[in-house]
């Protein structure tokens, strides 16, 4: 099994950046190089706890599918969920992804925490994400040469596409009004 975290520091208040996390829409848009698309399950909107959602998209050259579905006993607005691959539904022999979301206190220039409240509130969404490859040795060997480096790529990725839509205008795109 492997282990990736990504840490990603936002200027946008928890809910929006934990809601933004789980919307099916924002994602779709944000991985067209992939040809992903919502197939089965939640297709648009914000997925929620015990809810699924089919992907279908292109990765290493070949079309696949998995799907995977929030865990209604790790989902606690605006803190954290977790989605899991229902087993046999993809490629990997299992993931799990948590995503933490940390409100950072605010120091203004006279040294003064400002309260989490503030429109200046810092997120940090850090995402955990555990995998583990199919076909034992070979796959450990695998996750360890290569897909380790992609999977931290694609979150890194998503971390960064989640910050620009938080800090702007544009998470209005996204999020119910």
């Amino acid at each position: 099994m492997s282990r990736i975290e990504i840490f990603t520091d936002i200027y946008a208040p928890p809910g929006r950046v934990f809601d933004l996390a789980r919307s099916i829409d924002l994602h779709v848009a944000t991985q067209t190089r992939h040809k992903e698309r919502a197939v089965a399950g939640t297709t648009r909107g914000l997925i929620g706890p015990g809810e699924s959602v089919t992907w279908e998209a292109v990765h290493f050259g070949f079309r696949q599918r998995l799907t995977s579905r929030l865990a209604p006993e790790f989902y606690d607005r605006p803190r954290r969920f977790r989605d899991s691959m229902v087993p046999g539904s993809g490629v990997f022999a299992g993931f799990d992804h948590d995503h933490i979301f940390e409100t950072v206190p605010m120091i203004d220039g006279d040294g003064v925490a400002e309260n989490e409240v503030s429109l200046a509130a810092m997120t940090r969404m850090i995402d955990v994400f555990d995998f583990r490859a199919p076909l034992g040795f070979a796959g450990r060997l695998v996750e360890r040469i290569y897909l380790d480096r992609y999977m931290r790529g694609l979150l890194v990725e998503r971390g960064a596409i989640i910050k620009r839509v938080a800090e702007s205008d544009e998470w209005r795109d996204y999020l119910p009004a």
